[in-house]
């Protein structure tokens, strides 16, 4: 048994709450458990507690055994001089005040049923699974999941919000400038994604503003700054491209020294870090007002039409410098677009849309809705799981209850775990 299961014990009340008595016999009624700290300092801030015939207002500290209080060396920190009751599971010493009065101690073994502890111990026994309600999860009350689904894909918004704000404290407020570091990382993928970041934040992006009318000028721009013009090729493109990229270079002053390099290593040609970028500057050579029209549009087809791109001519012919290939317009693929708008174009809506003070998610849900499901090992167990379509709404809550809850064995904080320990 762990600690955190006797916290969902007494802030869930799962205990018998009738006849509760401290290990010295006197009457406990709980008005109020109080409110949850996660925090250093006492578990539960400012509970309600009838002991005897006092009614106390303060703070409870739950251990697995009263001993424990002295083990984490409680008695000389006042953060819990106003602890009004110790609950444990096992009662092994009395605690004291600094005055020497005894803290009351509410010992839960007593009060718990029998039900509770053989759901706590299904759950997490140490079987091996993929996750620890593997069997019971196809059979989760579909109210109950999708409730939970709902605060998990806000979770995950929230999340990426927090990446948004950091990339919008960087540059001071430019919203144009974080939609263009966030769509450089995910143009860049698993893989190039840091490094694509990285070289976004290379720069300004009032540089970017003063080369869009110039494709080539923004390759230039992109694929030096990444350092994959620092080889030699004979091939005439590259030789006008380089020395493009040196004269901006010297005109903006610009450092490539922080910028991660950039992989091939793995990838699928038309993931090579040269496509991505080529297709990022012919993004930023067609739009020249990406933030403002991305806001303004609602309608999916819209979106899909922005990003409806071909890289220049050289890059139609080839993936890397000097290597001609067979001709393709290198567009982006549904696939990719998809993408795109689940990882940049949503949470900056999102993120842009709480900024103003604007809570309504609904445009969002209604436009996450209409993606298709993601599709990588998580959502394949899920899916077998539950046997029914998900949308890119679905796949982006299971990915947030796989990694931020199921892997971190965090069920009692979870709305599925806590459904079946109340079974």
């Amino acid at each position: 048994m762990k600690e955190d299961f006797l916290h969902y014990i007494w802030k869930q009340k799962k205990y018998q709450s009738v006849n509760l008595k401290t290990v010295d016999g006197s009457d406990v009624l709980v008005k109020s458990s109080g409110t949850h700290n996660h925090l250093a300092g006492p578990d539960f801030f400012n509970a309600q507690i009838t002991i005897g015939n006092q009614l106390w207002a303060g703070n409870v500290e739950i251990h697995l055994k009263s001993s424990d209080w002295y083990v984490h060396n409680h008695e000389t920190d006042s953060n819990y001089d106003n602890v009004i009751l110790h609950v444990v599971w096992e009662h092994d010493a009395d605690i004291f005040r600094n005055d020497n009065s005894v803290i009351p101690t509410l010992e839960l073994k007593n009060y718990i049923n029998q039900s509770v502890l053989d759901n706590y111990q299904k759950l997490f026994s140490k079987s091996s699974k993929w996750i620890n309600c593997e069997k019971d999860f196809p059979d989760v009350d579909d109210f109950v999941l999708k409730l939970w689904l709902e605060r998990l894909y806000i979770e995950r918004l929230e999340q990426k919000s927090e990446v948004i704000q950091d990339l919008l404290n960087k540059s001071k407020n430019n919203w144009e400038a974080v939609l263009f570091g966030m769509l450089a990382k995910n143009f860049g993928l698993n893989i190039n994604g840091e490094a694509f970041l990285s070289m976004s934040q290379s720069f300004d992006f009032s540089i970017v503003r003063k080369l869009q009318s110039n494709q080539q000028e923004l390759e230039a721009l992109f694929l030096g700054q990444m350092g994959l013009m620092n080889a030699d090729h004979q091939d005439r493109y590259f030789i006008d491209l380089k020395d493009q990229y040196h004269y901006i270079k010297h005109k903006f002053k610009l450092d490539e020294n922080s910028v991660l390099p950039a992989q091939f290593y793995k990838l699928r040609p038309p993931n090579f870090p040269t496509i991505r970028l080529a297709q990022l500057a012919a993004l930023y050579y067609k739009q020249h007002n990406l933030f403002s029209e991305l806001i303004s549009k609602k309608d999916l087809t819209d979106l899909y039409q922005m990003f409806e791109i071909s890289v220049s001519d050289y890059w139609q012919t080839h993936y890397n410098f000097g290597t001609v290939s067979s001709s393709s317009k290198k567009a982006l693929t549904k696939a990719f677009i998809n993408l795109l708008l689940i990882n940049t174009i949503i949470p900056i809506k999102f993120a842009y849309s709480k900024s103003r003070g604007n809570e309504n998610t609904q445009d969002i849900f209604e436009l996450i809705r209409l993606l298709p499901a993601e599709k990588n090992s998580i959502i394949e167990k899920f899916q077998d799981l539950k046997k029914e379509p998900f949308s890119a709404y679905e796949t982006q809550a299971y990915i947030q209850l796989k990694k931020q809850y199921c892997d971190k064995n965090k069920c009692l904080q979870c709305a599925i775990g806590n459904a079946l320990l109340s079974e």
